[in-house]
């Protein structure tokens, strides 16, 4: 699949199964991070890989948050977010870790993650990997940040979820490009 193709057509698979991506499909997401956007190469972001039992554990520590959030939550909530994890055999977690930069205020390095979020979802699609970039209140949360590790100043930017499609294939139509672009007028 060329460039062009990938990105007028991609789209999320929220129905995803085993297998995981293949070892070199996994290598070539991995490099398509370093291709974002990156005033400075200051490479703001690293990446965390949960897969297998982790993803139980990741589990555990939504409905721990949940719970915290909610002490009244119902059994049926927790068992729910407790599966969430589950949805996929690997999560790629994209932390937006800032740097004092005296030219790159920490919006640009977090936009950057992004980014590099949105490339490793172009090189799973243009693999046929399926994925989907998911956020969500985890990923706001002190408790789930803590619970992986992150370092007071970091970010959860995504739970990238990757795995083989078992869902229909969304299409989703082109939109009308003269809506949204307009030559600005002095």
């Amino acid at each position: 699949m060329d460039a062009l193709e990938a990105l007028h057509t991609r789209s999320s698979n929220p129905k995803l199964s085993d297998p995981m991506p293949d070892p070199q499909a996994l290598e070539n997401i991995y490099k398509a991070a370093f291709r974002a956007a990156d005033h400075a190469v200051l490479r703001p972001w690293r990446f965390l890989l949960i897969s297998g039992e982790a993803r139980e554990r990741l589990g555990d520590l939504f409905a721990e948050t949940a719970l915290m959030a909610d002490p009244a939550v119902s059994e049926e909530k927790l068992q729910s977010v407790r599966l969430k994890p589950l949805r996929a055999p690997l999560i790629i977690v994209t932390i937006c870790s800032p740097q004092p930069h005296p030219k790159v205020p920490e919006i640009e390095q977090e936009l950057s993650a992004a980014a590099a979020t949105q490339n490793m979802l172009l090189a799973a699609y243009a693999q046929n990997v399926g994925a989907i970039w998911r956020t969500g209140s985890m990923a706001y949360a002190k408790h789930v940040r803590q619970g992986l590790g992150l370092a007071t100043h970091e970010k959860i930017t995504a739970f990238l979820y990757l795995g083989t499609v078992t869902g229909a294939v969304k299409h989703l139509n082109d939109p009308p490009v003269d809506d949204y672009f307009r030559t600005w007028q002095a």
